[in-house]
């Protein structure tokens, strides 16, 4: 595997592979990589010959507050675990090298209506940040296909919106959550858990499932049920920020026309920032009467 720190080394050696006939696939990181990273990679593999991997933690889609400086770095494990799962590349810049003439001087990629409701409320300017890196990083790499997370679902939604509005010839594929074997869904903000916090998480995804048996089971009042989850996690320890029903594909409250349903929530538990979904498709036969929005 190699590694590159400059966007010339790196368009340099994949114009070669795509003039040698080769598909390129696309994961990009911020490090401290676990095993739902590594499952993008080998996803990759699967649909492409050739595999680009990066690591930048982006300052721009962290807010003043935010944990950028004590965000977790292990360069050393990840490279290694790279090397394993077979990534042929990867793309390691420095923030200069993203950002040459600083942040406050970068043009900005903005996605409206998906980015000011969910996470977008509490995080302004966090989408801006990610939807800007992003579309540098596919100039940048120009890959064929990239790979995300259904974790951070509102992010994928972004990105799938930005790649179809702005016309980019790549296909965006998302893959399930990866979670431990008590359900809590792996992120690199897990490490901050205390042992008695990293006890009570798995809740989080819990409370979700059985909110998604009531919906699925013809419950209507999505902002009775929303409250009695935001109630159970808050009883359980979380600071809730949100627990929505919502339209898959748009982010938008349920209506006649939808087909798939998202889940999802958010929620601090000690000083770590939580967030988890569960989706599920809609039985075309169902009463639509059974499934009325706010």
């Amino acid at each position: 595997m190699k590694t590159f720190a400059t966007n010339k080394q790196l368009r340099k050696t994949i114009r070669a592979e795509k003039l040698a006939g080769k598909s390129i696939a696309f994961v990009p990181t911020m490090g401290n990589l676990h095993e739902g990273h590594l499952q993008l990679v080998r996803k990759a593999r699967q649909v492409a010959d050739v595999v680009v991997v990066s690591i930048f933690v982006n300052p721009l889609q962290f807010g003043a507050n935010e944990d950028l400086a004590g965000y977790p770095r292990t360069l050393s494990e990840d490279k290694h675990k790279l090397f394993a799962e077979g990534a042929q590349y990867l793309f390691y810049p420095g923030v200069d090298e993203i950002y040459p003439e600083g942040i406050d001087k970068q043009c900005r990629v903005i996605v409206p209506d998906l980015t000011d409701t969910l996470c977008g409320t509490n995080r302004p300017g966090h989408f801006t940040g990610v939807a800007t890196v992003v579309s540098k990083l596919f100039n940048i790499v120009q890959p064929d296909v990239a790979i995300f997370g259904k974790k951070d679902f509102q992010q994928l939604t972004v990105i799938e919106k930005m790649v179809e509005d702005l016309c980019m010839p790549i296909d965006i594929i998302g893959i399930e959550t990866a979670r431990d074997m008590d359900g809590l869904a792996l992120s690199s903000r897990n490490g901050y858990l205390s042992k008695q916090e990293r006890r009570i998480a798995p809740f989080i995804h819990a409370t979700l499932q059985e909110l998604r048996d009531a919906v699925a089971c013809g419950f209507d009042c999505y902002i009775d049920l929303e409250k009695h989850a935001r109630e159970k996690l808050k009883n359980a320890g979380f600071e809730p920020d949100y627990v929505s029903v919502r339209d898959a594909r748009t982010l938008r409250e349920v209506n006649r026309y939808t087909e798939q349903i998202v889940i999802l929530a958010a929620a601090k538990l000690g000083g770590t920032r939580l967030i988890d979904n569960v989706c599920f498709t809609l039985n075309p036969a169902q009463d639509w009467g059974m499934l009325a929005t706010h």
